[in-house]
């Protein structure tokens, strides 16, 4: 009974499809994922109960609010839990028809070429999201909400890290099966998405110390308009010079990681 029971399980929840295949990463997500699923539930009570309450007139705006909160977070920490577990909804008509090595090709270039860069553009845009409404203590426009918004738009910006660790598990998995996943091979197939990675991290590591030995009288603002974060031209296109460096630094990164491997082969 009980390995029938086990074999049911296996089956309907996604988190154990493929177990054997998964990485550190992917057991990671899907841990947390699971642990995040119990915000539905509480989403569910606090929903009835705001209802019952409203129809008795005794109607709680922190319970308003509190909705966005639970939905929120727990969607963001669900978008992981879906992209390891494979559990989104895919909406192609030739995929299934491909041989497995093309699917997985499809996967890997959908994964670190176009999800994964937007999924670093938005914890680069929420950071300041986050920051400003930190500063501001920022909370509810009701006397009776909840005040501490910060604390979800901060959160928000984590998720994004927590999606982005779900994504590279998923990724680095996939590419185990095309070939050996060493280090120089998974930078190099993820160009964009490590690239830009590499661009943010100079650019908050250039922007931290320029802010930190600036002119007191210089704001923010002012410390982005530095020469250190201008543009470079050739013809009718411009780069900044964050980019460009960031494009040869990952160049190098890869060339550095592929000529250890070849030494500890």
């Amino acid at each position: 009974m009980s390995e029938q029971t086990e074999v049911v399980a296996a089956i309907s929840d996604p988190g154990e499809i493929g177990r054997a295949e998964h990485n550190r990463g992917d057991r990671f997500v899907i841990t947390v994922g699971n642990a995040a699923a119990l915000l539905f539930p509480i989403l569910m009570t606090v929903i009835c109960a705001q209802v019952i309450l409203r129809q008795a007139g005794h109607n709680q705006a922190w319970m308003d609010d509190l909705q966005w909160w639970l939905y929120g977070a727990a969607v963001l920490m669900g978008i992981a839990y879906a992209v390891v577990t494979n559990s989104h909804v895919r909406v192609d008509i030739l995929y299934d028809n491909f041989e497995k090595k093309k699917r997985i090709r499809i996967d890997i270039f959908g994964l670190v070429w176009l999800f994964l860069p937007f999924i670093l553009l938005c914890w680069d845009v929420t950071l300041d999201y986050a920051l400003t409404s930190i500063r501001a203590r920022e909370g509810s426009d009701s006397p009776n909400g909840l005040h501490n918004l910060w604390l979800l738009k901060s959160f928000m910006n984590i998720a994004f890290i927590f999606i982005a660790i779900a994504v590279w598990s998923v990724y680095v998995r996939l590419l185990g099966q095309l070939t050996r996943p060493a280090l120089w091979k998974q930078l190099f197939w993820a160009f964009p998405s490590v690239a830009y990675a590499v661009n943010l991290a100079l650019y908050y590591a250039l922007f931290g110390v320029l802010y930190a030995t600036r002119d007191p009288e210089m704001s923010a603002r002012d410390v982005g308009r530095l020469p250190a974060f201008g543009e470079i031209e050739f013809g009718p296109h411009e780069m900044r010079y964050t980019v460009l460096a960031a494009l040869l630094l990952t160049a190098l990164l890869i060339v550095l990681a592929r000529a250890l491997a070849k030494k500890d082969a």
